[in-house]
């Protein structure tokens, strides 16, 4: 991948390139649908070269060549998002390169065409290539049809973007196995489930994406359970229940988010029942999430329970220490923000019940940064984040500090109580003196015992020792702030 100087530069060739070839005397009026679509494929080639393969799968795949009126060539994508992010960092490049190939372009306009993972916008390119007309009635009613009956997929959810770890490694490599081949024998019904906001629904607009981009005739229909069940009561009204049934067994993968908000809607689920036989005894893929598994599925009839539970069933467990680093460290990369390792840490210790939460924290701390341009610190952290954090608040033990004192500096808890005087066992100890005083209310001779019946005197040593270290080295002190925090807030 090219960096933003040599980026800069190419553009430059480009743009004069495309001086070159404007002095040559082609004009507006010369280019045809075959020539246009020629030019765009060139201009998507050079896209990829020029920022790399990862960022053109996930920014640039989806976007189609929509036509040429006058000197405006339009270009869509099938998010708001999407659309956003590739007009703020490739615009420039996108118009450059598009001079470059037709000097009668003066501008590209970048918009937004919400498509459904079953069948993406047509692309003027591929179909004069396929030598197809587009008919663009035609094809937008289509269009719609699938889009309402697919929700629209994040372009962030990719297996790309979703970081492994021991909680979920099981239930990534079933998602990638069905990816790799739909339908496979002993995964379908592919059922993943666990708590709120640890990856499931990432997994499942994985999968959707994979399988639109690896086969354009691969029909895929992701939809809540809750649009499932608003579709088949509109149909009920609409007395067209025929063509909901149609509509939804023509696919070839049929994904359904969130499955227990059937519970207690008895009618949708003798649907979903009746559309699950109907896809997977035609050979179809079927891939459901839950917040329970199938058997823990109460209110869920029984024959359904088990039909469900008779493929794979992976559970996504919460998430550990070490997976929230990862998941903190990955998204700041692919921001390009500067998140000081500490304050990552820091995150990743207090708030522990889901990603989106943890995301969602991280959001906040670029945001502030961002606006009032600040950099990124553990006393920003704490005032950005206070409302956040006030919900892991707990009571502190003097326990629970030795563990986290151990812990951060990968010694055994029983070196707390121990009478072992090496450097590297002792300050420790001495900070979780420290902090007990602090943050708990133990009197010393209370505090001593807790550490192996030691003499109030030596706690009152340690205190002072970790006072003084504080004063005189910044970095000891920014470490004992970090337990602080972590313990605390």
């Amino acid at each position: 991948m090219k960096s933003g100087r040599e980026r800069h530069l190419s553009t430059q060739v480009w743009q004069d390139q495309g001086s070159e070839a404007r002095s040559s005397g082609r004009s507006r009026g010369d280019t045809g649908q075959d020539e246009l679509a020629s030019q765009w494929s060139r201009v998507r080639g050079r896209l990829q070269e020029e920022i790399g393969e990862v960022e053109y799968r996930n920014w640039l795949r989806q976007a189609v060549l929509h036509g040429l009126d006058g000197d405006e060539v339009t270009v869509m994508l099938p998010t708001r998002f999407l659309r956003d992010w590739v007009n703020k960092e490739y615009g420039g490049l996108l118009t450059a390169f598009w001079q470059a190939e037709n000097p009668a372009v003066r501008r590209v306009d970048i918009r937004t065409k919400p498509v459904g993972t079953s069948e993406r916008a047509p692309d003027l390119a591929e179909a004069e290539v396929k030598g197809a007309a587009v008919k663009p009635a035609a094809a937008r009613r289509e269009i719609e049809d699938r889009q309402d009956m697919s929700a629209p997929l994040d372009p962030r959810f990719t297996f790309d973007t979703f970081v492994v770890g021991k909680p979920n490694e099981f239930a990534y490599a079933c998602a990638r196995r069905v990816a790799d081949g739909h339908a496979t024998p002993g995964f379908n019904p592919l059922f993943l489930y666990g708590g709120v906001g640890l990856g499931k629904t990432h997994l499942m607009h994985a999968i959707a994406w994979e399988l639109s981009q690896r086969s354009d005739e691969v029909t895929v229909a992701y939809m809540s359970a809750e649009k499932f069940m608003h579709k088949f009561v509109s149909a009920l009204r609409r007395q067209s229940t025929i063509e909901f049934k149609n509509e939804l067994r023509s696919v070839d993968v049929l994904m359904v988010d969130d499955l227990q908000f059937l519970i207690g809607k008895d009618g949708t689920q003798e649907e979903f029942f009746h559309t699950f036989n109907a896809l997977v005894d035609s050979g179809k893929q079927i891939i459901v999430s839950a917040d329970k598994s199938p058997s823990d599925l109460s209110g869920i009839e029984d024959r359904l329970r088990t039909r469900l539970g008779c493929g794979m069933v992976a559970d996504v467990h919460a998430t550990t220490y070490e997976l929230r680093l990862a998941i903190l460290e990955a998204k700041a990369a692919r921001a390009g923000v500067n998140v000081p390792g500490r304050v990552m840490e820091f995150l990743a210790q207090k708030i522990t019940a889901n990603v989106r939460e943890l995301e969602g924290a991280l959001n906040r701390l670029i945001a502030h940064a961002n606006l009032f341009e600040r950099p990124v610190t553990l006393e920003t952290a704490h005032e950005v984040l206070h409302d956040l954090l006030r919900a892991y608040d707990r009571k502190i033990t003097i326990e629970e500090i030795q563990k986290q004192v151990a812990e951060h500096y990968n010694i055994r808890i029983s070196e707390m109580s121990s009478a072992r005087r090496a450097r590297n066992i002792a300050r420790p100890r001495q900070i979780a003196m420290y902090l007990a005083k602090q943050l708990t209310s133990r009197s010393l001779p209370e505090i001593g015992r807790k550490f192996g019946n030691r003499d109030h005197t030596t706690v009152m040593h340690a205190v002072a020792k970790v006072t003084e270290l504080i004063d005189a080295d910044p970095d000891f002190a920014e470490d004992v702030e970090l337990l602080r925090r972590i313990l605390t807030v």
